[in-house]
């Protein structure tokens, strides 16, 4: 059985997981550590400010939208919707997993 992910075939488990997840393929212009976070641990200061510099880059994005750019106002959507969210392996992390090993219950 073949897996794809859009139009790209997954030939192992982590290509898979890489794919599915979207870890290299970003749309351009747009970087999600800045709006979702770092995978590692970032200080109050540095969460502070990242989330200051991604206010400001969804605001001019939006206000691009409203002007007329469509693409400025889908990426302004995404990027606020980045910003909700925790990377997978931060929150294992959180939870004293970490990948390649099994919880036992």
């Amino acid at each position: 059985m073949r897996e794809y992910i859009g139009n790209h075939q997954a030939v192992n488990a982590a290509e898979f997981e890489e794919l599915a997840l979207g870890f290299d393929i970003l749309p351009l212009g747009i970087d999600r550590d800045l709006f979702r976070g770092p995978l590692g641990a970032e200080s109050a200061e540095e969460r502070a400010a990242r989330l200051d510099v991604a206010r400001e880059v969804i605001a001019d994005l939006a206000a691009q939208g409203e002007g007329g750019d469509e693409v400025a106002a889908w990426d302004a959507l995404y990027a606020d919707a980045l910003t909700r969210t925790v990377p997978f392996l931060r929150a294992a992390r959180a939870a004293g997993r970490s990948a390649g090993t099994e919880n036992a219950a």
